[in-house]
Formats: C-alpha cells, structure tokens, sequence
C-alpha cells in the first residue's frame, strides 16, 4: 500500500523471538513434582526454588527459596547457583556458573532435573531402587544405571559395561548373571588382561591334548564351562587383534572350536563384556574390531567414578563397615566428611580396601580418622605433619593420602614377595592400580 512504513525485518524477527521458547526444556526428575515439563524462554531466565515466585516451584526442604537460575543464549543452557545454601550439583561436583548440555542432569537439593532438547526422547527413568545385587547407590547416576540393568537382566543380549578401574564392574556381571534366566548356571570369569597373549585363545575355546606344547590333556575353554550360563570378559579391551575375529565367531554361532580341533562345539552363552578403555576410541585407531563391538555394546553400561556420585559414599561406607566386625570404624560425621572430600582414584575398591584397613588398625574401635592416621606407616606419623601446615587443606589432606598409599601398595608387595599380581589380589585391587601408585614414587625420586 502506498505511503505506508516499510517493516524492519530485524525488528520483526526479534519481535517473533520475544517471549518464544528456545527449543530446551527443564524436567523434574524426582520428588512431589517429578514429570513436571517447562520450556526454557530466550528473553527470560528460568528460576528453580522453593518460592512459589519461581519458574518452576520445588517443594524440596534443601532446595532455597531462588536457588537455581537457568538461561538460555546462543543456543546454549547456562546454569547459574543463585546463593542457594545446599549448591547446585552437576556429575557429583558443585558448580557456581556452567554450561549444560542436552542430557545434563543437575541435582538442587534433594531434587534432580534434567535438561532436554524439546521433541526429544526422554532417557528411561531411573529406577526407584537403590541397590542391584550388591551393587548399591542412591544418587540418580546410579540409579539410572539399575535402570538399565534391570531391563537387560530380563534379556540375554549382550552387554558391554565401561568404567574406570575399581567401579565395580564384575559385581555388575555377578548380579546381572543372579538377577536372569541363567542364574543356575555357571559364572565364568575371564580375565583379558592377566593371560598371556599365546594362551587367551585356549583360555576362551579350549584345546586338544598335544594341539601345542605343554597340551597334555583336554581343555575345555571358558565358552564351554560357562555353558548355560554366564560368561565375563573382564578388560576385553586388551583382547589381541588376531582373536578378535574368532571371539566374533563365537557370539554370532554360538559355537566354538578348540585349539588343534577339527570341529565347531555348540555352546549356549550369555557374555557381559567388561573394559576401562575407550573402545571406541580403539575402533577409530584400528586396534579393535568395530563389527565386534557393536556385537558386544548391544546393551551399553558406564559406572561413573565415585567422584562423580559422592551422594553415594555414606551408603557405601557404612555398607562395608558393616561388613566388619562391630565396633571396628567408627562412622562419625567428621569421618564421613573426610571420606567425602576425597576423590577416589580408585573408586569403590579403594573406599572398600580404607575402611578394611580402618577396621584392621583400628582394634579398639577408633574413629575412621584415627585409624587410617594409625595405619598410613611410612606416610607422615602425627608429628610430622608439620611440613603440610603450610598448605591449603585441600592439597594436604591429598599430600598425606598419596604418602599413605604408597606406603601400603609397598607393604602388601612386599608380604607378597614382590609379585604385584599377588599383591594387588590380597589389597583388593587391580594390578594396574598398585602400579600407578608405585610409579608416583618413582617419578618423585627422578
């Protein structure tokens, strides 16, 4: 029309985005207002709190009045603790400021949201146990990982379950094994990384008297004694190339060949597959076969480390407690504090073995504190603390703890005559563990 204004095609678009959703939503995961959806909005910030002013109202005693603030720019999701008394929580660390992902989960208080793209699948819903098998945990990580163990103990797919070294992955493949169809059969284990590499494939197929040198009889191989039943690969990643074909063979055919036979022996095997590696990472190098993995990761399972699920360590801890005799670790909240403000290298192992050795040093029932103090042995004695004075808390607490460590992976070397193997089996650990520790005091002397 004639004489009338030309539009201002920047302001109308920001016109239209005014007030428009940005694509993102936050779920409540948990609590009285689990299911509860809200869009998150590009001209405002979503606020999470107890206040019935916010966004998206919390009825949870832990979360503050304002506690999380939730803004969306540049098509990313910034996450901001608003002062909150108990701290926003995002993979078991506390955060003031940070970026959230699609998927991210946070934790405000008691109460756990997620953050989605909107449209898009929701993950399964954690499960409301916490505990599977002797597997324990309560933290939504946690949880979330029952949740797939539970619907693939009703299957006999394979499963591939991924997590640094001390996260418990046998205990997942014992209690998937006790939770199936097959928990009248046999648990095999075998462990990939301890075998040498000239005796994995007799190890896993079996073989014929005389098939090579020192075959003095008839082997029948892990497929073949876990018939039946379960079978664990435990580190899988360390499987050598030229046996990846045939272990590939297997699963398919469910039938294997022993070494030096002449025929395929029908085998009925349920495998749980286990590594710390990035098997991924080891398809794109070449060094694992990619058709063979897929065939492993039909059903994928990653434990988080301990640091990542910290909620969980006064479960576990007072769990393994106890396990020993009454009165050996005392669990108070100076004790619990100290063990929540350790990051776990090792995992539940290592929270496991402290509280052994806790229990071990402490005869007359001492705090946890005062026995692992009693039991650093070569690690600083009380009055010589002093050379830490100087230092944050922080890093001390870290100082004497690698002291300690050092000086316990040498002790049980030693009562083991120097074979670590040996020596990581009686300290509960892995083998590779011990040696990292034995490395650190290596590198010190360099």
């Amino acid at each position: 029309m004639a004489g009338a204004p030309k539009e201002d095609p920047t302001r109308a678009l920001t016109d239209a985005l005014e007030g428009a959703d940005a694509g993102w939503e936050v779920v409540v995961l948990d609590g009285p207002e689990a299911g509860r959806r809200a869009p998150l909005n590009l001209s405002r910030p979503t606020i999470l709190g107890s206040s019935p002013e916010a966004t998206v109202p919390l009825p949870d005693s832990a979360v503050s009045r304002l506690h999380l603030e939730l803004r969306v720019a540049e098509g990313r999701v910034r996450g901001r603790d608003l002062g909150s008394t108990n701290g926003c929580f995002l993979a078991g660390h506390r955060f003031q400021e940070v970026e959230l992902g699609p998927g991210a989960v946070v934790r405000v208080g008691e109460t756990h949201v997620q953050i989605l793209v909107r449209g898009s699948q929701d993950a399964l819903p954690p499960s409301k146990a916490d505990r599977f098998g002797a597997f324990l945990g309560k933290s939504y990580a946690m949880r979330s990982v029952f949740a797939v163990l539970e619907r693939a103990a009703r299957s006999d797919a394979t499963v591939l379950v991924t997590g640094e070294t001390g996260t418990g992955k046998e205990v997942v493949a014992q209690a998937l094994h006790q939770a199936s169809g097959r928990r009248e059969g046999p648990f095999v284990v075998v462990d990939c990384a301890s075998l040498p590499a000239s005796l994995v494939e007799s190890e896993l197929f079996g073989h014929v008297k005389g098939a090579f040198t020192g075959a003095h009889g008839d082997r029948q191989g892990a497929f073949r004694s876990a018939d039946g039943g379960t079978l664990f690969l435990d580190e899988l990643g360390e499987l050598p190339v030229d046996l990846q074909t045939r272990l590939l063979r297997a699963l398919e055919t469910q039938t294997v060949k022993p070494v030096g036979g002449n025929a395929y022996v029908p085998v009925n095997v349920r495998v749980v597959a286990a590594t710390h590696r990035d098997l991924e990472a080891q398809v794109r190098a070449r060094r694992f076969r990619s058709d063979l993995y897929f065939r492993l990761a039909v059903i994928r399972v990653h434990l988080p480390p301990l640091r990542e699920r910290r909620e969980d360590i006064p479960l576990l801890a007072r769990h393994f407690a106890s396990q020993e005799r009454a009165g050996r670790v005392q669990l108070g909240p100076e004790a619990l504090a100290r063990l929540m403000s350790h990051d776990w290298p090792g995992n539940v192992r290592e929270l496991r073995n402290v509280i052994r050795q806790a229990a071990a040093l402490s005869p007359e029932g001492l705090s946890l504190a005062a026995a692992l103090q009693e039991g650093e042995g070569n690690a600083p004695a009380p009055d010589t603390f002093d050379a830490y004075y100087d230092l944050p808390f922080r890093e001390a607490r870290k100082a004497v703890m690698a002291a300690f460590e050092v000086a316990y992976a040498k002790h049980v070397v030693a009562e083991a005559d120097g074979n670590v193997t040996e020596a990581a089996k009686r300290a509960g650990l892995h083998r590779n563990m011990v040696h990292r520790i034995l490395a650190r005091e290596d590198q010190a002397d360099k």
